[in-house]
C-alpha cells in the first residue's frame, strides 16, 4: 500500500464563495427564457450537480432541447457576470481556506485534489484567479464524470494518485459531496458554511462537520487515525 494520503475538497461552497454569481446567473437565465426564477434556496441546493442534472432539478416539465436551451443560456449569464465582476471578487474563497490548503500542502505525505461540479473551463479559471493551482495534483470535473453523487470522480482521483481508499477524505458542503464519497469507500468531512445543514450531511454520511478550516487537520487527523 502507498504511504500517500489524499484530501479531495469540493469546490463551490466548500472552498470558494459563489454563491452570489451563480444565483444572480440563474435569475439572469431563467428571466431570458421567460420562466419563474427558482427561489434561492432551491437554486442553492442544486449547486454541486452537473449543470444538466440542476435544470433538469429546477425546470422539471421541460425537454431535452429546453434544458439545454437553460443550460446555454447559464453558462452564457455566468461568464458575462464573472467578466463584470473580477474573478476573485465576484467569488472570494471562504476564511481560512488557502492557510488549510497551505497546511496540507505541506505535509510531505499529503496529495491534494478537488472533484467538483464545475467544467474543467470553470475550474481552471477559478484556481488561476486565486493562484490555486500549484497545489492539486488531481482535479476531477462534470465535463468528464457522471454528476454527484455517483463515486466515479473519487474512484478517478484515487486512481490516478494511487491512494487506496481508506487513505482518503473527502471535504464537501452538500449531501451529494458526502454520498459520492461514502458510495467510493472514503470517508467524509463535512463543511457548515456551504448549501445544506449540518444535520443533511450527518444523515448522508459525514464523519465530522466542522465550522471553520482551522477545524480541518485535526477532524482528518481523527479519521486517518481511525482507519
Amino acid at each position: 500500500m502507498t504511504g500517500l494520503r489524499l484530501v479531495i475538497f469540493d469546490v463551490d461552497g466548500t472552498l470558494i464563495d459563489s454563491q452570489n454569481l451563480i444565483v444572480a446567473a440563474m435569475t439572469d437565465t431563467f428571466g431570458a427564457v421567460g420562466r419563474p426564477v427558482p427561489p434561492r434556496a432551491e437554486v442553492l441546493q442544486i449547486v454541486v450537480l452537473s449543470l444538466e442534472l440542476a435544470m433538469a432539478r429546477l425546470a422539471p416539465d421541460l425537454d431535452a432541447a429546453g434544458i439545454d436551451a437553460l443550460v446555454a443560456a447559464y453558462r452564457a449569464a455566468f461568464l458575462r457576470l464573472r467578466s463584470q465582476t473580477g474573478g476573485e471578487a465576484a467569488s472570494p474563497l471562504y476564511p481560512g481556506a488557502r492557510a488549510a490548503i497551505e497546511a496540507l500542502h505541506a505535509r510531505p505525505e499529503v496529495l491534494l485534489g478537488v472533484a467538483t461540479g464545475k467544467a474543467r473551463r470553470g475550474l481552471d479559471h477559478a484556481f488561476a484567479a486565486h493562484g490555486l493551482d500549484r497545489f492539486f495534483v488531481t482535479r476531477q470535473t462534470a465535463d468528464t464524470h457522471p454528476s454527484k453523487p455517483h463515486p466515479a470522480m473519487i474512484e478517478a482521483a484515487l486512481a490516478e494518485t494511487g491512494v487506496e481508499p481508506p487513505r482518503a477524505v473527502m471535504v464537501g458542503d452538500t449531501s451529494y459531496d458526502i454520498a459520492m464519497a461514502r458510495a467510493a469507500g472514503v470517508a467524509a468531512i463535512g463543511v457548515s458554511w456551504g448549501y445544506h445543514a449540518a444535520e443533511a450531511l450527518l444523515a448522508a454520511g459525514a464523519a465530522q462537520v466542522i465550522d471553520g478550516f482551522g477545524a480541518l487537520e485535526a477532524a482528518i487527523d481523527t479519521i486517518w487515525g481511525q482507519r
